[in-house]
């Protein structure tokens, strides 16, 4: 996927600027080996994410406390990611991202540590800060603006690919840990993966290499005057895009994060729940790589829209019923649906913002959304303590949706009505 050429103070699309011949790509063959190397990155760190959710009743038990305080260690770390993000970015501009990559590792596996040698305080502190805001904070936003900076034709799809690392992890590391955590303990089972991360990691930075410059025929025509973004000021387009990101990522995180505990509630084996987690994770892996087909042909806010309504749907089948093999289909859909839209959001910054803002906007936008998940982790945990079911949680997240869904409907129709939109280089 190309830059595209910016627009004028008065919000009107520019002249794109005449060319003898097409930019040379710079995509390369090193483009999809770092791409990789990213996708196996993210596969093992977030399984770090992991550990508290397949471990939520385990670990409530032992420590005797609630089940929100529990999940609020889940919710803690995905926030102290989006703030870490935005922390970590210049940091990893001026490092590289070997060092962060190497540095994160270390951290996440500190802050494992540190939860599993203590009470629920050490918990929340090792989740938070070292797992979320040192650790995968140091991982997560630096490297999806890495990659975005390898591509230029295929960016969604680059995009979409190294986010699977997410599901990746989902599949293969909840039943990992459910057996770890029935056979050995939530405790050993942390200890264990820190150890695991520690000697991974670091390997697989080495083959990181620095991104490569884009050329000057893809970028912005304008890119030091005032632009407009859709017919607006472009602080106050990344404002709602802020905002619909944290909408849709509070019932994102809903299922995601009590999953196996409330299939356990109503009767299903936790084996089986942490099964579910895993079909959910795989049926957004096997749909994000189209996702990110369609994000390089609809654009990305298209693609946002089409993913939340989705998952809308999803989340609302989750209040129809209590069968397993029911379950089992609707964490299937809600996989295929949600998996696609925060890559679509990070096109969308990269659609409508020039590249050297790409370091400060894609954190700011990822730490408000995770922000929504830690919110919709934590929101979930305190409505199941208040009402004893799961329900009201998944009517919140439905509720949530809508809202997201209003607010991006709303960009899209200033995006088709020309609204100060980037004309294509």
């Amino acid at each position: 996927m190309t830059e595209f050429v910016g627009t004028t103070s008065t919000g009107s699309t520019a002249e794109a600027r005449p060319a003898a011949s097409p930019p040379a790509s710079i995509e390369t063959r090193q483009s999809w080996i770092v791409a990789w190397v990213t996708l196996a990155l993210l596969a093992v760190c977030f399984g770090s994410t992991l550990l508290a959710v397949v471990g939520l009743k385990p670990i409530t038990e032992d420590l005797g406390t609630t089940r929100q305080l529990v999940a609020l260690a889940n919710a803690v770390a995905w926030l102290g990611t989006g703030l870490g993000g935005i922390l970590m970015g210049p940091v990893a501009e001026r490092l590289g991202i070997r060092i962060m990559v190497t540095f994160g590792a270390a951290m996440i596996a500190l802050g494992l540590a540190i939860s599993a040698s203590g009470d629920i305080w050490a918990i929340l502190v090792g989740h938070g800060l070292f797992v979320g805001v040192l650790g995968n904070g140091a991982l997560y936003a630096p490297l999806l603006v890495y990659i975005s900076r390898w591509f230029d034709r295929r960016r969604g799809t680059a995009l979409a690919l190294i986010w699977s690392g997410q599901y990746v992890a989902g599949i293969v590391w909840p039943t990992v840990f459910e057996h770890a955590i029935r056979d050995y303990g939530w405790r050993f089972t942390m200890a264990g993966f820190a150890v695991v991360l520690v000697v991974l990691v670091p390997i697989a930075a080495l083959f990181l290499r620095q991104a490569p410059e884009a050329p000057a025929a893809f970028g912005f025509a304008d890119a030091g005057r005032r632009r407009k973004v859709l017919g607006m000021r472009p602080n106050t387009v990344l404002a709602i895009l802020c905002i619909a990101s944290f909408a849709c990522c509070v019932p994102m995180a809903i299922p995601q994060g009590h999953l196996v505990a409330f299939c356990s509630d109503i009767g299903i084996p936790a084996a089986r729940g942490a099964a579910m987690l895993s079909v959910l994770q795989a049926g957004a892996l096997i749909s994000r790589v189209v996702w990110g087909w369609l994000t390089d042909r609809i654009g990305g806010l298209n693609t946002v829209l089409a993913g939340s309504a989705l998952q809308a749907l999803a989340v609302a089948a989750f209040l129809a019923t209590e069968d397993e093999a029911g379950l089992f289909a609707i964490s299937a859909a809600y996989g295929l649906g949600f998996s696609g839209i925060i890559p679509a959001y990070i096109v969308a910054i990269r659609e409508l913002y020039p590249s050297r803002e790409a370091s400060w906007r894609v954190p700011t936008l990822l730490f408000v959304g995770m922000g929504g998940m830690a919110f919709g982790v934590w929101l979930a945990g305190a409505l199941y303590d208040y009402f004893g079911f799961y329900a009201p949680a998944f009517a919140a997240g439905v509720l949530f949706n809508l809202f997201n869904l209003a607010l991006i409907g709303f960009l899209v129709l200033r995006q088709r009505s020309g609204g100060a939109l980037p004309a294509m280089a």
